[in-house]
């Protein structure tokens, strides 16, 4: 499969988008904390991260196209077997295709929110030196910086 990037739109599922829309508006108490505090608006080093994206086969939590991060929390379900083998697969197609992903427990999200923000500008510093993209310009928030 072709690697994520520009030139497949980083492999948007169109036919997710009503499904990762409910997910948008039923996000967990963890997921509304992640976003609220630490992802949204350019939080992260002025990043644009997109919650409930649609990719492939599967919806992201949070994924930064630049940086071809994906943030997944997990809550209470992903610690069955089925959930864990689902998790499992999703990561493993999704890096197939040059995406990183990181996961946090809910529970970690929730109680230490602010680790959960160390170890993610960690990831979006070593994303940005491997893959060689420039900061973004703080003055272009919002903005993709790939064309």
């Amino acid at each position: 499969m072709q690697q994520a990037g520009p030139n497949n739109n980083w492999h948007y599922n169109k036919n997710l988008q009503p499904f990762a829309n409910k997910l948008r508006k039923k996000m967990t108490k963890a997921e509304a904390c992640l976003w609220k505090y630490v992802l949204k608006a350019g939080k992260m080093k002025y990043w644009q991260f997109r919650r409930q994206r649609p990719v492939l086969n599967y919806i992201a939590d949070f994924m930064c196209k630049d940086l071809l991060l994906v943030i997944e929390v997990d809550g209470i379900t992903h610690l069955w077997d089925e959930t864990i083998e689902k998790d499992q697969n999703k990561e493993k197609e999704l890096e197939k295709v040059g995406f990183k992903v990181i996961r946090f427990p809910d529970e970690e999200v929730l109680r230490d929110i602010e680790n959960v923000r160390r170890v993610i500008e960690y990831w979006v510093d070593e994303r940005q030196k491997e893959l060689k993209v420039p900061p973004p310009n703080p003055r272009q928030r919002g903005k993709s910086s790939t064309p």
